[in-house]
This record gives C-alpha cells, sequence and structure tokens, in this order.
C-alpha cells in the first residue's frame, strides 16, 4: 500500500533516489538528506502509514527489529559514542513527510548537536492536575 506523490513511498517502490543501509520484512532504512549528525538514518515502514497515531502499535512491531539492527549498525561502523532515537507525529511535532518514520541519530561527545528539547519543571500541585487529567 502506498500513498500517490510520498517521496518516502516513492524510495520503497525504487523510484526515488535513496543511499539505503538496511531492509527486513517491511521496513527499509536509509542515510538521511539532510542529516543532524553524520550517519542520521530513517527507519520506514514499507506501506503507507501516516504517522504513530494511524499505525499505533502495528507499525511499531515492524519497524523495531529494523531500528535495532541499523542502530547497533551505526554505532559499531561508525564508532559514535551514543544514540538518539526520535519520531515526530504530526506537522506541530516536526514532522516533514507525512509517513511514518523513526530517526536513527549517532551521536559523539561534544559534537555540539542539540541534546534535547527544552525543559520546564514543573510544580508538584501542576502535575497533580495534569495527572488527573490523564487518568480521567
Amino acid at each position: 500500500m502506498s500513498e500517490p506523490g510520498c517521496v518516502f513511498c516513492q524510495i520503497v517502490a525504487g523510484e526515488a533516489e535513496a543511499f539505503v543501509i538496511g531492509s527486513g520484512p517491511g521496513a527499509v532504512a536509509f542515510l538521511d538528506i539532510a542529516p543532524l549528525s553524520r550517519g542520521h538514518a530513517l527507519v520506514v515502514p514499507t506501506a503507507h502509514v501516516p504517522d504513530l497515531l494511524h499505525g499505533g502499535a502495528d507499525v511499531l512491531h515492524v519497524v523495531a527489529p529494523l531500528v535495532e539492527e541499523v542502530s547497533r549498525l551505526l554505532v559499531g561502523r561508525l564508532g559514535a559514542d551514543g544514540l538518539n532515537l526520535f519520531q515526530s507525529s504530526g506537522e506541530a511535532a516536526g514532522q516533514e513527510v507525512p509517513h511514518f518514520h523513526v530517526h536513527l541519530v549517532p551521536r559523539w561527545r561534544g559534537d555540539g548537536v542539540v541534546r534535547g528539547f527544552e525543559r520546564d519543571p514543573m510544580a508538584a500541585e501542576d502535575l497533580d492536575a495534569l495527572h488527573a487529567r490523564l487518568l480521567g
């Protein structure tokens, strides 16, 4: 199942150029063309799934083995000190291509890549209210 005009579907079908570094049942991994670090790779399901909210546990199950395999490849072959794994669902979260994908970003000590998101500690009463809202 593919989506017309989806660049990741085109890569999966061999219709668009990509630097593929791994594949498995139902998933493909390739280098990101605008990397955060050397070796930044994406793992995508071969079937078109817009995002995690549409694919759920099924899409995670499909990509997980290749995510692990490629993570080990990147750290092992590039000598990285660590690796960031992230996934964005929806434009507001920074998703640019509406096809589920997992980012694997090799990291080295002192590489200057932003480590994560800005954090803002919450007061206990705010956490309590949020907790109550989430549990309904």
